[in-house]
């Protein structure tokens, strides 16, 4: 993964629980970074170590560190590296769900290493939509409702998530119902 998502772990650490918190984190994940480089590629164990020892050092479960993270990228992150992307995916929630493979091409010219999962979504109604999360990379299913409810927070549009088919078991690949109150 790139520089900026395992800076964006150090963010939120940093924000949460101080800056002794990360320097913990990075020893138990056997890091002697200093920073990381954010249009750099480093290799994924490097981010999933910073969550196993997020996890171990916060007291939080790696699940709930992987939620935070991904509320946090919406709200912090992605304004930072791409803003500009971020308010040209949709006017709302549902039009930025649906614009999702548009933006991960889009990020994918500024990080040509970049190895993004696949959304599609599919049974849009006034109120719901479904969003199919397709992934080579295993545990991060999490991150994904974090994403969402950063996205409805974005979007001040309170949400509702529910993972109603499951690649861990047997399906293939994660669907998310997101639902949402009419306006």
């Amino acid at each position: 993964m790139y520089g900026l998502v395992n800076k964006a772990v150090q963010e939120l650490v940093e924000s949460r629980f101080g800056s002794a918190a990360w320097e913990q984190v990075k020893a138990k994940a056997g890091l002697d970074l200093e920073i990381f480089i954010s249009n750099e590629a480093y290799p994924d164990d490097i981010t999933y170590r910073l969550v196993g020892s997020a996890s171990a050092v916060t007291g939080m479960t790696p699940e709930a560190i992987l939620m935070a993270f991904g509320e946090h990228w919406v709200l912090h992150t992605s304004r930072q590296g791409y803003g500009a992307l971020m308010d040209a995916g949709g006017r709302s929630l549902p039009e930025f769900l649906e614009n999702l493979p548009n933006f991960h091409t889009r990020v994918a010219m500024i990080f040509p290493k970049l190895r993004p999962p696949e959304f599609r979504t599919s049974h849009r109604t006034d109120t719901s939509i479904r969003l199919h999360y397709l992934t080579e990379r295993q545990g991060l299913t999490p991150f994904v409702v974090g994403l969402l409810s950063g996205l409805g927070k974005k979007f001040d549009t309170p949400i509702r998530t529910s993972l109603i088919e499951r690649k861990a078991e047997g399906a293939d690949h994660d669907v998310f119902l997101v639902e949402w109150d009419p306006k």
